[in-house]
């Protein structure tokens, strides 16, 4: 059984930073694309950010993209999503995820394995 180990999340004032790490306890055929999503309270799961294994190819949601940064460790199975200048509306729960292709990225529906997710508040 594969595990994804989401951590990094707390309490933020708006325009603070967060770094978020999603640790797999091994990696496997599957993990072809890492992706964080986001799921604020009555709202759908949506994408946020994603990266080939390979670190090649990296999309964004167009209202992160000029404030995360998301990047990889490979030798420690570990994805990290760097978010800056927060604003309360980034406020939710935020999860990792893994698939086998990214044709669809931004669908939850493609992804195989998800990690418990890590809350994220930023206060106003």
């Amino acid at each position: 059984q594969v595990e994804m180990i989401e951590s990094g999340g707390g309490l933020v004032q708006s325009g603070g930073s967060l770094r978020l790490s999603c640790t797999a306890s091994r990696r496997t055929d599957n993990m072809f694309f890492m992706a964080w999503f986001r799921q604020a309270t009555g709202s759908e799961r949506e994408f946020v950010a994603g990266i080939t294994w390979s670190g090649e190819r990296r999309f964004y949601k167009e209202f992160f993209e000029s404030r995360s940064t998301i990047s990889k460790d490979n030798a420690k199975n570990t994805v990290y999503l760097q978010m800056n200048r927060l604003k309360p509306e980034d406020t939710g729960v935020y999860y990792c995820a893994s698939a086998r292709r990214f044709t669809y990225f931004k669908r939850p529906g493609e992804y195989d394995l998800w990690g418990q997710g890590t809350q994220v508040t930023v206060s106003s």
